[in-house]
């Protein structure tokens, strides 16, 4: 008997079995988390001290909520008129509608309840509104 002693040649190939598996994995996970991502409101936040939000040629739209719950809304050089929660939305879109680049800011007095102006913020989200903007006071006196 004569025995061949005759090393194996090397592969070429690269084994790509294992990387499909984690591709796989990794694709069912981003399928399952993507739609949990896209439910927040996104929202566009100054600088506490210091930013300053640039104004463009168009006057903003603001949203005014009072303290006593009243909310109020400026649209252009109108003078600021009280308005429903219910009425927000649809006043909101209408003004997008024919100016889409107009900036949309919420001026909230300080004892209001958080989930109040998010509620606010939703709805301007599902009103078409890109950014909200909120106003504040300047700490410098």
């Amino acid at each position: 008997m004569i025995r061949k002693n005759r090393r194996r040649k090397p592969m070429g190939e690269i084994n790509v079995v294992p990387y499909i598996d984690v591709t796989l994995v990794l694709l069912i996970i981003f399928m399952i988390t993507t739609p949990l991502l896209q439910t927040g409101v996104k929202v566009d936040l100054p600088e506490a001290d210091s930013a300053v939000v640039e104004q463009k040629n168009d006057p903003p739209l603001v949203i005014t909520i009072k303290e006593q719950g009243q909310y109020y809304i400026i649209v252009g050089e109108k003078d600021q008129e009280q308005i429903e929660p219910e009425e927000i939305d649809a006043r909101v879109a209408a003004v997008l509608s024919e100016k889409p680049q107009t900036q949309v800011l919420i001026e909230a007095d300080k004892s209001v309840d958080y989930g109040t102006v998010v509620t606010v913020m939703a709805g301007l989200k599902n009103a078409g509104v890109p950014n909200v903007g909120l106003m504040t006071k300047s700490s410098d006196k």
